[in-house]
């Protein structure tokens, strides 16, 4: 004879099936507004550039394909429970050792979605990495210990600068840092297509905007590049991805989208207030105190 399994009262079903109600009401009155567009958005924050969408859109289908494959395995392991279940204690169910069909299946069909998110992560991230030969301008930023600058050009753009020892995009530039009372804005028009050239003098950083919906290392040595065409006016929140030391938390910058006319009136603040050097401070032996200034010049609470 079979092991008995006490079964459940109908009661005791009946409380259960009260009880998930009343948490799954709860927990649905509970939703803000913000809870709401997160659920909506797949827990990704809204997009705010132009190749935000197509990082948004793999996200997606990736969720869709997942729930496609648990409702698969769900229903088969539904099916298997129902069809075959012991009904009667003295029943022994017929033993199968292996099926080859279901086991050719699930052999080739994650390899099959292995290749199809291949594809579309590659193709997606050629769209996020592209560089245009002639941008609408280049901002030059830096990552440091423990905070950002950003570099703003003046005049005339030359494209075909690299962005390092001396070649560099304008002839003059204006500046803006944060410090450990204020952390930095980051000042960019709407529509217009903006390359970011990364450099950092210590450690490597990552510089990141969740509504862009994209991020790049900051390498010591070398200067990543990362282009981005803003799209919807307003001010994001920005920080560094990469641990890079005990002030790692400090690492966070603001970012405001607007007109181009506001944008250029905030450069010329820049300048009236004598924030300007003729190339970009990019730190080096200053690293410590602020990026590329003097000891004397730092801005108090900087020097770590």
């Amino acid at each position: 004879m079979g092991l008995q399994v006490p079964k459940r009262s109908g009661a005791l079903r009946r409380s259960l099936r009260v009880a998930l109600l009343g948490v799954t009401m709860l927990v649905l009155a509970g939703c803000s507004e913000a809870d709401t567009r997160q659920i909506r958005n797949l827990a990704m924050p809204d997009r705010a550039t132009e190749q935000g969408p197509y990082t948004y859109e793999l996200w997606k289908w990736a969720w869709v394909a997942a729930m496609i494959t648990g409702v698969i395995v769900w229903g088969l392991i539904a099916y298997v429970v129902v069809k075959f279940r012991r009904r009667s204690d003295d029943e022994v169910p017929r033993q199968t050792r292996y099926n080859l069909p279901l086991e050719v299946f699930y052999t080739i069909a994650p390899v099959l979605m292995c290749i199809v998110f291949f594809f579309h992560t590659v193709r997606v991230q050629d769209v996020m990495t592209e560089l245009e030969d002639t941008p609408d301008l280049t901002v030059e930023v830096v990552g440091y210990q423990w905070q950002w600058g950003f570099n703003h050009g003046i005049g005339e753009q030359n494209p075909d600068a690299f962005g390092d020892d001396g070649d560099f995009a304008y002839e003059e530039y204006v500046y803006t840092t944060g410090d450990a009372s204020e952390i930095p804005t980051l000042v960019l028009p709407v529509d217009q297509r903006i390359q970011f050239n990364l450099h950092s003098p210590d450690v490597i950083h990552n510089f990141g905007v969740p509504s862009f919906l994209t991020r790049m290392d900051v390498i010591p040595g070398r200067v990543n590049k990362l282009q981005v065409t803003p799209t919807v006016e307003g001010t994001y929140a920005g920080k560094c991805y990469e641990l890079c030391g005990v002030y790692h938390s400090r690492m966070l910058f603001q970012v405001e989208i607007v007109s181009q006319a506001e944008y250029e009136a905030y450069l010329a603040e820049l300048a009236e207030a004598g924030q300007t050097s003729e190339e970009p401070l990019l730190g080096g032996a200053n690293a410590t105190t602020q990026t590329g200034l003097g000891e004397s010049q730092s801005q108090e609470g900087s020097e770590e």
